[in-house]
């Protein structure tokens, strides 16, 4: 589904966010992506849902490689990958209802359906109590259940999540982490960059090792 085939990425001369990358992820596992600051956690992740391209070598992703897309069958790609970002990227004068159905309107999903979806992956997520609150209102672990409802809305196949528990206290990345096992467990892949290892230790999957853009472990354990 997900594939790296030796993958460089040079964003200055002689600076190498990635070298030398070969990597397969396949449909409906789970995994962590860990190292320090600068390894290039967060680059791996662009790439993936191209909004970066490599300087050397390809990625492909759900058949679109990144040497041979067109510009505009990019928005198709990410129509199938869902984003979360740590800073949760909400749009501050929307409610939590409509910063979802943001989501559906941008590529047009008729208004009826819009609110059927968008009240059934709230349910999902449990904050539908708050669909009419504010950002400002939300707690970070509510902020960030907010964004993976909007990631989740389109049905993607593929969950990147970038750091997604760095500004949630210790409950909320509880729930945050369950709250993606079980989108897992219905069959969607997860990516997750995170620098907080007890994440990994109480919910054990494949984990990815960066550093200096390098692989240096690949545990290779699928779920």
């Amino acid at each position: 589904m997900i594939e790296f085939r030796d993958v460089y990425m040079v964003y200055e001369k002689n600076w190498y966010a990635l070298q030398g990358i070969n990597l397969r992820i396949e449909k409906g596992e789970f995994v962590y992506v860990v190292g320090p600051s600068g390894a290039g956690k967060s680059t791996l992740l662009r790439l993936i849902y191209m909004d970066l391209f490599p300087t050397a070598g390809e990625v492909v992703v759900a058949g679109y490689s990144s040497s041979r897309i067109k510009p505009k069958e990019i928005p198709y790609l990410r129509r199938k990958i869902g984003v979360i970002f740590q800073d949760f990227k909400l749009l501050k004068d929307k409610n939590v209802y409509e910063n979802v159905a943001f989501a559906l309107e941008v590529i047009g999903t008729p208004r009826r359906k819009i609110k059927e979806k968008v009240l059934k992956v709230l349910a999902e997520v449990g904050i539908s109590h708050k669909r009419h609150a504010f950002p400002y209102q939300l707690s970070g672990g509510e902020q960030q259940k907010v964004a993976i409802a909007r990631a989740l809305v389109r049905d993607p196949f593929i969950l990147l999540a970038d750091e997604p528990t760095g500004n949630i206290d210790p409950e909320g990345t509880r729930e945050i982490l369950e709250l993606l096992k079980n989108i897992n467990t219905s069959g969607t892949a997860v990516i997750m960059a995170t620098h907080e290892l007890s994440l990994i230790e109480r919910f054990p999957r494949r984990l990815i090792r960066l550093e200096q853009g390098r692989i240096v472990e690949d545990t290779g354990v699928r779920s």
